[in-house]
């Protein structure tokens, strides 16, 4: 088995759920074209033609794989909204990916407006494979203890969480300039919400939880190689090579895939490809990376 534990797919009743609102974040189609409005990021055209279950189905195998996991595209702001709105979207997400064909599977998003435990046992009942966090839900100490519940709930179910780049305007639109590359946010503040969240679970949070499974998308943002400094800078002494979590290699070639591999363990690293966000960079480990994936993903639904 080779899976890619991070994909995203723009589900039909997930789109119309985004259509129907008037607040940031909202979908509006006009002239043939399904545009996404988020907080903090330059509004996005969606290939509804290329974004079929079909085709994309299709393009699971076309990579030589034979699972891939949807998540929840966190910088959209959905789990950020005030609970009774986030959970409405969540649901739709939840519901358009039920229909997938079988090459799919889900990562569950639970609400940060009152963070409820019983939220993780909701995602698995319907089939998730895990839960998925924005990393700004991690990020800091104040932020891990808010989270404590809902991560000591996926310890004790056994199923991973997955750390994903959130939101860089929710709630404070003035740090937010949309006169900036569009790559600009995933080269600046998606790394550094990703370098935080590492950082906090590797200083704090595996104390806290310590048969928590964890996967950091995008290498953590390449907190791994930032240890050294943790040391010199007088941080607690950290386990870099944790056999309980995981990173995924998406937007990152084998520069920094083998720097990061020699710093955690080649077992630690799972193949994601953040498709359609980004296409995928050649590592050479491929084939090493997506059966690591698999694994992973088959321990969960064991697990769950």
């Amino acid at each position: 088995m080779q899976a890619d534990v991070h994909q995203h797919l723009w589900t039909e009743p997930f789109l119309d759920a985004l259509a129907a609102r008037d607040a940031v974040p909202f979908v509006r189609r006009e002239n043939g074209l399904t545009i996404v409005h988020c907080a903090g990021e330059n509004p996005y055209i969606v290939d509804t033609s290329t974004e079929t279950p079909a085709r994309r189905a299709k393009l699971v195998h076309d990579d030589g794989l034979d699972l891939a996991a949807i998540a929840l595209s966190s910088p959209i702001g959905v789990e950020e909204l005030p609970r009774a709105e986030a959970s409405e979207l969540i649901g739709a997400y939840l519901a358009g990916v039920a229909d997938l064909p079988e090459e799919f599977l889900a990562w569950g998003p639970v609400a940060l407006d009152g963070l409820d435990p019983g939220d993780v046992d909701r995602v698995l009942e319907l089939g998730c494979v895990g839960i998925s966090l924005p990393a700004p839900a991690l990020a800091g100490q104040d932020a891990l203890w808010a989270s404590s519940e809902v991560l000591a709930r996926a310890a004790e179910r056994r199923v991973p969480v997955f750390i994903h780049p959130g939101s860089v305007g929710a709630g404070r639109p003035e740090c937010v300039s949309l006169n900036e590359p569009l790559w600009w946010t995933a080269l600046t503040d998606y790394v550094a919400q990703m370098q935080a969240a590492w950082v906090t679970f590797a200083a704090l949070g595996r104390a806290e939880h310590p048969d928590l499974v964890v996967l950091f998308a995008m290498l953590a943002g390449g907190a791994p190689l930032l240890s050294e400094r943790l040391a010199a800078r007088g941080g607690p002494p950290i386990d870099v090579r944790d056999p309980l979590v995981f990173y995924d290699t998406s937007s990152y070639g084998p520069v920094a895939v083998e720097a990061t591999a020699r710093t955690v363990g080649a077992g630690q690293l799972v193949y994601g490809s953040d498709r359609p966000v980004a296409e995928p960079i050649t590592t050479g480990r491929e084939v090493l990376l997506a059966e690591n994936a698999a694994r992973l993903i088959e321990l969960s639904r064991a697990w769950a």
